[in-house]
Parts: C-alpha cells; sequence; structure tokens
C-alpha cells in the first residue's frame, strides 16, 4: 500500500508559480493577482505612472488604462500607482461615464458626468458628488444652474422646469426654501418665501388674470384670501325714484376680516325687479315677459324671486362720472417707493390700463365703488301689469288689488270709476317704477383667481316714490367716514342725508 501512493501524482507537492511582478519602469500589461483588475500603461519604479492624452493635448506621449472584469474602466493620469489627474471613467453597472479630474481615484474637481438614463452635470465634485457650482439637465430636460452640495441641489441657484416655469433663489437639500421668485409659463409671477418646495411664509403673488394677493401663505395657500364680497350699507337700501345711487363692494376673509391684501379683480353690476311686486311698495304687480325674451326668474336671499332689470352707469347715459371730474389719479392707490421694481409693482401698473366694461370696476386693496347708478325704464320685452287703484296717489287711497285687464298702463288714458293718474305713461316710462330690486355683484375675474370666483353678493334695494313724504335712506354716516378713511379713493361723494 505505501510502495503504491509513493509513486501517485496526488501525493507529489505541487510547484506554485510565482506571481509575475509589475514592469519596473516603462510600458507594460500587469493582470493583478484577483483578476478583477487589469492594467496597461506606462509604470515608474513599479508603480502605474500614465499621462492621459486628452484630444486637445497631443503633446501627452503616454497614458494608461485600468480595466475592470466587470466590464467597467478608467483611463487616464496615474500619480505613484493613483488614479490621480485627467481622466476618462465608466461604470458598466449603471453606464454611466466621467469625464474630468480625479483624485485618488475619486471623481473630484471639474468634469461632465453623462448618465445613461438621460441628462448630464457639468461642474464641480467632491469625492464623486455633485459639490460647489455646476449645471444639470435631469433626463426631462429641465436644467438647474447653481450651488450643490452633497450631490443635491443647496444654495442659491435657477431651474427652469417642463413646463416652461422658471425659479431663482434658495435651495435647501433638492427643495426650494427660502427667498425666491418663481415666473410661471402662464405669466403669473410669486415673490416671497418657500418652505418644502411651496409658498410658505409672506409673499407677493401676481396672477395672469391680473389678480394680486400678497400676505401670508402657508402650504402654499393664502392665508388671508377673500372669501366673499359684501355690499356696505343698510340691509334694504332705499333710493328715491328716478335719483342715481352709489354702491361701495368690500372683498372680506373668511372671519369678517378685510382682505385688503387682494387688488386686480373684476367685479360686474347687474340688476333684477321682484318678479312678484308687493301692493304697498308699487304701483305694478308683475311684468309680463315676452316670448322672446323669456327668462327663468332667479331666487335671491331676500325670499322673493327676481327677473332681470337693466342698471346703468354715467357712461352709458352719456354723461362724464362723477370720479373722472376729479384730479386724475385721485381714485389710484400711489405705489411705494419700494413696490415700484418687484412683481407686484410691475403688475399693478399694468393692471391700470386693463380695459373693463361699463358695468364693471377693479378692486382696489380690497374696495371696488360703483358710481352714480341709475335704474332705467322698464327695458323691451318687460310689459308691466299695473294696480289700479295706485297706493302711492296723494289723497292716500289703499289698493284694491285689482289688475289693469289689458295688460297696458291705465296712465294711457282716463280709467273709468276713477280719477286720472298723476303722471302720464311717458313721464312713467322714462324711470324705473316704485318698487322693491335687487343689486348683484358678480366676480367675473378671468381666468378665476386661484379657479374659483368669489360667490354674487346682492343688495335688496326698494325704489320709492315721487311725492310720497318718504325720504331714500342712503349709507349711514359710519359708511362715509370709513370709506374716506380706509378706502383707497379719497374723494367720496356718497350723498350726506
Amino acid at each position: 500500500m505505501a510502495a503504491t501512493g509513493e509513486g501517485s501524482p496526488a501525493s507529489l507537492p505541487q510547484r506554485l508559480d510565482q506571481p509575475r511582478r509589475p514592469p519596473r519602469n516603462g510600458y507594460g500589461v500587469y493582470v493583478y493577482p484577483n483578476s478583477f483588475f487589469r492594467y496597461e500603461g506606462e509604470w515608474k519604479e513599479g508603480k502605474k505612472h500614465g499621462l492621459f492624452q486628452p484630444p486637445l493635448a497631443p503633446s501627452l506621449q503616454s497614458h494608461g488604462k485600468l480595466l475592470f472584469k466587470d466590464g467597467s474602466y478608467y483611463e487616464g493620469e496615474f500619480s505613484d500607482g493613483e488614479i490621480t489627474g485627467f481622466g476618462c471613467r465608466y461604470w458598466a453597472w449603471s453606464g454611466n461615464t466621467y469625464s474630468g479630474h480625479f483624485v485618488l481615484g475619486e471623481p473630484q474637481g471639474h468634469g461632465v458626468m453623462k448618465y445613461k438614463a438621460g441628462g448630464y452635470y457639468e461642474g464641480e465634485l467632491f469625492r464623486g458628488l455633485r459639490a460647489g457650482q455646476g449645471f444639470l439637465v435631469d433626463r426631462d430636460g429641465q436644467e438647474y444652474r447653481g450651488s450643490f452640495h452633497d450631490n443635491k441641489r443647496h444654495g442659491r441657484g435657477q431651474m427652469l422646469f417642463k413646463n416652461g416655469d422658471k425659479y431663482e433663489g434658495d435651495w435647501v437639500q433638492d427643495r426650494r426654501q427660502g427667498h425666491g421668485v418663481l415666473r410661471c409659463a402662464d405669466g403669473s409671477t410669486y415673490e416671497g418665501q418657500w418652505h418644502s418646495d411651496v409658498f410658505s411664509g409672506l409673499g407677493s403673488l401676481a396672477h395672469y388674470s391680473g389678480v394680486i394677493y400678497h400676505g401670508l401663505w402657508i402650504n402654499g395657500h393664502p392665508v388671508e384670501q377673500a372669501s366673499r364680497m359684501v355690499i356696505l350699507g343698510p340691509e334694504l337700501l332705499e333710493v328715491a325714484q328716478g335719483a342715481p345711487f352709489t354702491l361701495h363692494v368690500q372683498l372680506q376673509q373668511q372671519h369678517g376680516d378685510l382682505a385688503k391684501g387682494e387688488s386686480g379683480r373684476v367685479l360686474r353690476i347687474s340688476a333684477g325687479i321682484r318678479y312678484v311686486q308687493l301692493p304697498a311698495y308699487s304701483e305694478v304687480s308683475f311684468f309680463k315677459v315676452d316670448e322672446d325674451h323669456q327668462e327663468t326668474p332667479m331666487q335671491t336671499p331676500f325670499g322673493f324671486q327676481c327677473i332681470s332689470y337693466p342698471v346703468s352707469t354715467p357712461t352709458l347715459r352719456g354723461l362724464e362720472p362723477e370720479a373722472a371730474k376729479e384730479t386724475a389719479g385721485a381714485d389710484l392707490p400711489l405705489l411705494e417707493e419700494d413696490q415700484v421694481d418687484t412683481p407686484s409693482g410691475l403688475a399693478a401698473r399694468g393692471r391700470q390700463s386693463q380695459c373693463l366694461g361699463d358695468h364693471q370696476r377693479q378692486v382696489e386693496q380690497g374696495y371696488a365703488e360703483f358710481r352714480d347708478l341709475l335704474l332705467g325704464p322698464p327695458p323691451p320685452g318687460r310689459q308691466p301689469f299695473l294696480f289700479l287703484h295706485s297706493p302711492h296717489k296723494k289723497d292716500g287711497s289703499k289698493p284694491r288689488g285689482s289688475l289693469c285687464p289689458s295688460g297696458v298702463m291705465p296712465t294711457a288714458q282716463e280709467p273709468t270709476g276713477g280719477s286720472r293718474p298723476e303722471e302720464t305713461s311717458a313721464e312713467l316710462a322714462a324711470e324705473a317704477y316704485p318698487g322693491e330690486y335687487v343689486i348683484m355683484i358678480h366676480d367675473v375675474t378671468t381666468p378665476p383667481f386661484l379657479g374659483r370666483p368669489l360667490p354674487t353678493a346682492f343688495k335688496h334695494l326698494r325704489v320709492l316714490a315721487k311725492g310720497t313724504g318718504q325720504r331714500p335712506r342712503v349709507p349711514e354716516e359710519g359708511t362715509r367716514a370709513f370709506s374716506q378713511r380706509q378706502a383707497p379713493w379719497t374723494h367720496s361723494r356718497t350723498p350726506a342725508p
């Protein structure tokens, strides 16, 4: 047994080849013992010491190349056996490539990183991460130019988003935070404070509809935004027949405070007449609407329905409005010196040239005013049915509730069994009938500010007949005083009681 085993090859000691030593100097190829690395290039005293030869530097005659078993490689400069200097690096596992400066095997300094998924980075790096100033284009084509830290946008920078929006300001850990300006592709501009990539803190938004909001923001939402419109004055506004009147409109927040941080909303006024009148306030029972002018009566918050009725402004009547007679620019707030060069100031100046309709007004610091309004005669297609016995006669007779059977005004001829009314049909047709009306203010800002218009505001209006001895009620003294003190205009012409 022992003799048999002595001559077997398995029992003979195997000779292990000594590992190949790397070249001492000059050009050579060396495969490392773990077979993962392979170097070919220049050597100096047994260390890799190649110089990379970039295309624009033909004077450099030698370079080194380090290949990895997974297909990755580095080609460029070596110093004392380390990857240091200028070179190119390819990572097989990610498909990314880098061309630039290296220090001890890591991309460091200035270079260009190209990503297989799309996009590239050109700028400063530290230990393989984006750090310092650089320019980044992501896979969607979005561009960022500015400061980086730990591979993230951090510090001051500019960002161009794929939807066309542009941001310039502060960044913290890849999010907009601090102070910044966002210019949207639709023309809107926000300037102010940011937190976690949303508006947060004090800021101004110049919306592309023309609306300006300046105030506090929380999580991207305006805290002091208007939620409703209120027509100031008594609950029931009484005016004399044929007399003009003025309305003051206030934008209010949810809890009732003035939304003075809002300007630029466009408001439109309209009117309606009570569909079925009360004999105590009107000589008209109701209006018959022609077939060509049919409309569905609208419900009001005052418990009755109304149909549309014309309301005129000084411009429509061919008159010079009272506002135009005053000093030019008296009704417009002056821009503060520190607002002139801000986006809010620029947008405010642009809004002053906006063309408004005859029934439209623009909000300034939470207020709007409709001056010298007048309810005119019934429009075509509105045929009044009158009470035969008017409650507004000087003899004080009470109405009996009977209607004109023909559906025409009984004042055109002497009625049977009664005295002739005091006013002719021509005089009545020139102005609104006594009775109950509704004034409505609509938010017609286009497009709606932040996607939502304000609810319509209503005011109950009663027109008093001439010669009834009743005195029209006007806004109280407190309303006039507040409009002179707080409203942006300074020349209120509300008539004194």
